[in-house]
């Protein structure tokens, strides 16, 4: 043995002395494909010191320094294979503790920011509590499942008759009645006829379509559509304004498209041009035709507002509209290409069996 001139260690001049077992495993090593790439290069450098091969070949092939010789070769002479491992003592993962995760829950949870901000971001909340680490903030929210910069929407129906209505319309989806028609009803009003004042920039690889920010508003136009739940057609109509005469005439329509005194079933909300004079002398008159209304704050349960979330994401949204007769169009032609291959929504309750819990007025 001798002290290396440069970096003071202990190097070795000779072969290594293998064993028949350890020049085993050493080969093994060096050849794996599983083996971590340090350990492989320390077994190819045992190898290649008890081969005779000099520091100047070993530097070059394994892409080394002297001092990488001189440390793994004096370890192995005093450990053998033993010695061959890394030894960085590391340090412990830190786990946040039950109080730490208890105090960034509590502040997440039951505070607000003191900057008048509505919600918690993972930088304010560590900046308030101080000696904890934006990462930690993070990692405790991700395992509580606590996301403060979601916000989610609800609407609390606070019909006394929730459950009743509920139970009639999911009871027209689930059953209809033999040989009637089952008709969702409703209106998109207000539909803004918008005209970009810049041209448009059309879609190309790696840049999206763009629309100038600036508009014009041409006018707005009101959509009256009927969705037939059991075929998925629908019947639309455009009107000028949203008004009980309107919604009769469009009543009218569906009767028409329908056979002679077939009965039918009209699903819609409980907006007040559904329930005006006008409209009782409708049915009145026309005593095949009766109306269900879905329970106040609740016409997610009606299926056409699954359509008309279509009609606004494919046509509306980022429609070009030069007049309102140019809107009305468009809207119409949609529906017709709709109904080339009209489908019907595949609505279900999940648990058929289970009660509505009515919601209780205090």
């Amino acid at each position: 043995m001798k002290t290396h001139p440069i970096c003071g260690q202990m190097r070795c001049m000779g072969k290594m002395n293998l064993t028949a077992s350890e020049r085993d495993q050493l080969q093994s090593a060096a050849r794996s494909r599983t083996v971590r790439a340090a350990d492989v290069r320390r077994a190819k450098l045992i190898l290649m010191l008890e081969d005779g091969e000099s520091r100047d070949t070993i530097m070059q092939r394994l892409e080394c320094d002297s001092r990488f010789i001189s440390r793994w070769s004096t370890r192995f002479l005093s450990e053998r294979l033993a010695g061959m491992y890394a030894r960085h003592a590391g340090r412990e993962p830190k786990q946040p503790q039950a109080k730490l995760e208890a105090r960034v829950l509590g502040y997440t949870l039951k505070r607000k920011p003191t900057d008048g901000s509505t919600h918690w971001s993972s930088y304010k909340l560590a900046a308030e509590l101080g000696d904890v680490s934006v990462s930690t903030v993070q990692r405790i929210w991700r395992k509580h499942n606590v996301r403060p910069q979601r916000l989610e929407r609800h609407m609390v129906s606070n019909d006394p008759d929730f459950e009743t209505k509920a139970a009639d319309v999911i009871g027209l989806y689930l059953n209809p009645p033999a040989h009637a028609a089952v008709f969702c009803v409703d209106e998109k009003t207000a539909i803004q006829a918008l005209d970009r004042k810049d041209r448009m920039l059309p879609l190309s690889p790696g840049r999206a379509e763009s629309h100038g920010f600036e508009y014009k508003r041409n006018g707005t136009l009101s959509l009256f559509a009927a969705l037939n739940t059991a075929t998925g057609e629908v019947l639309g109509k455009t009107a000028p304004r949203h008004t009980s005469e309107q919604f009769v005439a469009f009543l009218t329509d569906i009767v028409a498209s329908q056979p002679e005194r077939r009965e039918i079933h009209v699903i819609c909300d409980n907006v007040s041009s559904h329930k005006t004079k006008r409209v009782e002398e409708f049915l009145a008159a026309h005593r095949n035709v009766q109306m269900h209304f879905t329970p106040t704050y609740s016409s997610w349960l009606n299926q056409v507002e699954n359509w008309f979330s279509r009609i606004q994401r494919d046509v509306i949204s980022r429609g070009i509209f030069t007049s309102v007769k140019d809107l009305g169009k468009k809207l119409m032609r949609y529906i017709r290409q709709h109904n080339k291959d009209p489908r019907p929504i595949k609505w279900k309750y999940d648990d058929p069996s289970r009660r509505i819990r009515p919601v209780l007025i205090h």
